[in-house]
């Protein structure tokens, strides 16, 4: 058990710092969990710690209710809306929350992100959606990502006036979900300032997401 945990904890750590990598976050604002497997426990970072400072050992060890059962420090002030996440999708691994420009762009609008690009409907297999604006410090923002992606090909979600969540089958999926919201926002807020993005058929969206999550990439060893 430690030794699991141990690697979750090295794991979120390291996320963090791919965060940093794309230019996703600012100060002290996003954060990375994981679900620890086989537990119901979750490794997020530590509220307020510079990344520089983010280490695996000052990563906190909280229960799905986000009491803290390990760490000196005390956890993420999203750590309820993870915990939410995790209670109520057995299936996600991972979380990730940034505060990524272009992503709070149509976040601050209310905007979705429409699906206008072969990227987007590789990784998303739809639009963007948005979901409720929700005050930090209880599970309400937890809520508010579960009702909206809950059935949702999406692994993203535009929290109204806040920022970018995304999930996946485990971190390192959720934090390249967060890497591709950013991309596809600010290319579509870009091409928006030329004139109306061209909409893809939804036959075509179905194709290309069913292709790039089941054919693309290398086939796993049997």
């Amino acid at each position: 058990m430690n030794a699991t945990i141990d690697r979750i904890r090295r794991q979120v750590s390291d996320l963090h710092q791919e965060l940093v990598r794309y230019n996703l976050v600012v100060w002290t604002a996003g954060n990375v969990s994981a679900r620890v497997p086989g537990e119901d426990l979750l490794v997020i970072k530590p509220s307020g710690v510079p990344y520089d400072e983010l280490t695996p050992a000052n990563m906190i060890v909280c229960d799905l209710d986000g009491k803290v059962v390990e760490g000196e420090h005390a956890p993420s002030s999203d750590t309820a809306a993870h915990a939410y996440v995790y209670r109520h999708l057995p299936e996600v691994g991972g979380v990730v929350h940034t505060h990524s420009t272009y992503s709070c762009a149509w976040a601050a609008r209310g905007e979705a992100v429409p699906c206008v690009l072969t990227a987007m409907a590789d990784e998303f297999g739809a639009e963007i959606p948005v979901g409720p604006f929700a005050l930090i410090g209880d599970d309400s923002i937890g809520r508010g990502i579960v009702d909206t992606l809950r059935g949702h090909r999406s692994p993203a979600v535009l929290m109204q006036n806040h920022g970018v969540f995304t999930i996946g089958k485990d971190a390192e999926a959720a934090v390249k979900a967060a890497v591709m919201c950013e991309d596809v926002a600010r290319t579509v807020h870009l091409s928006r300032q030329l004139g109306e993005p061209l909409p893809i058929a939804q036959a075509d969206i179905d194709s290309l997401n069913h292709r790039y999550q089941n054919v693309y990439g290398q086939p796993q060893a049997r």
